[in-house]
């Protein structure tokens, strides 16, 4: 018991749907990589990637869970709210790709009886991570913001979209770096500049939140967020625009896919990638603008 009658750890962080949900996260992800390390198996980059997701999420739920028990996350310098909720909503989208990624790369339609097991295995594991996804769903919905609740940023919807459209500008981050060919034009590395950017203070926006530092700043956070956004808006259209006409159109590239291209090393697949997200980013930044102009920011380390 400490000094004010109060118990030392905290029954709620276990007894309530919240904790609860947690709990599922872990034991999923605990068994998700058990079965991979036993003999599942991963290799390759997006293997090792699919492994990342799993042991990074499993790690930092188990830290959140830990604070949240004992309630040291209170001696932490952080939005403990604002952290928790960006995180599950990062796991969400982590272990979504993580979903998808590991049985296309892994699960094999035709194989010896020599494998079978192994499959037995990856089917498993690909179950255990598609089920997974809703634990962490489940914590963003009952740590969303609630109609008159006073919450942090982070848990609004224009600061659950800055951590949506961050993950979708490392897709499309991973899809440049994959032979993308996006150096042959000026119009094409003015693309990549404009994602670098808006990426960029995309995380910064999320940082600064997190950490509960918003209220240090010389200069009203809410709106530099709303002005920030209407600029991505505009230059994620322009890029819209920009990137398809110097990647499929006849006079710089092609419109058809190759037939001679390797599945995995293909630029073509890459630059359509890049275009695909591009608009969804467009979107995203599009919806972020809107709400933003119905909520009101608290710049307080409290919420």
């Amino acid at each position: 018991m400490d000094p004010h009658g109060g118990h030392y750890l905290n029954k709620d962080a276990v007894l309530s749907p919240l904790g609860a949900a947690r709990i599922c996260q872990l034991v999923l992800g605990c068994t998700i990589i058990a079965l991979v390390s036993h003999s599942a198996g991963y290799s390759a980059n997006y293997g090792t990637f699919c492994m990342f997701v799993w042991c990074f999420s499993f790690t930092v739920t188990l830290v959140i869970f830990t604070l949240d028990i004992t309630r040291l996350h209170s001696c932490m310098p952080i939005s403990w709210d604002n952290f928790t909720v960006a995180f599950a909503m990062l796991a969400t989208l982590m272990y979504i790709t993580a979903s998808v990624v590991y049985p296309v790369y892994f699960l094999q339609t035709e194989y010896s009886d020599e494998d079978y097991e192994i499959q037995i295995y990856r089917i498993s594991v690909t179950v255990c991570s598609s089920v997974c996804c809703f634990p962490y769903g489940v914590e963003v919905f009952l740590t969303r913001a609630k109609p008159g609740a006073v919450v942090g940023y982070m848990a609004t919807v224009s600061g659950l979209l800055k951590v949506v459209q961050g993950f979708v500008a490392c897709i499309i981050f991973g899809a440049l770096a994959n032979d993308s060919e996006y150096n042959q034009y000026i119009a094409t590395q003015y693309c990549v500049v404009v994602y670098s950017l808006c990426f960029s203070v995309t995380v910064i926006v999320i940082i600064v939140t997190v950490s509960g530092r918003t209220a240090a700043l010389r200069f009203p956070f809410d709106r530099f967020v709303v002005v920030y956004t209407f600029f991505a808006v505009i230059l994620y259209l322009s890029t819209a625009l920009i990137w398809p006409i110097f990647s499929f159109d006849k006079k710089y590239g092609s419109t058809a896919r190759p037939e001679d291209c390797p599945r995995g090393e293909c630029s073509w697949d890459s630059k359509l990638v890049v275009a695909v997200f591009t608009c969804v980013n467009l979107v995203l930044y599009f919806i972020d603008l809107v709400y933003s102009q119905r909520i009101r920011f608290v710049s307080s380390s409290a919420v």
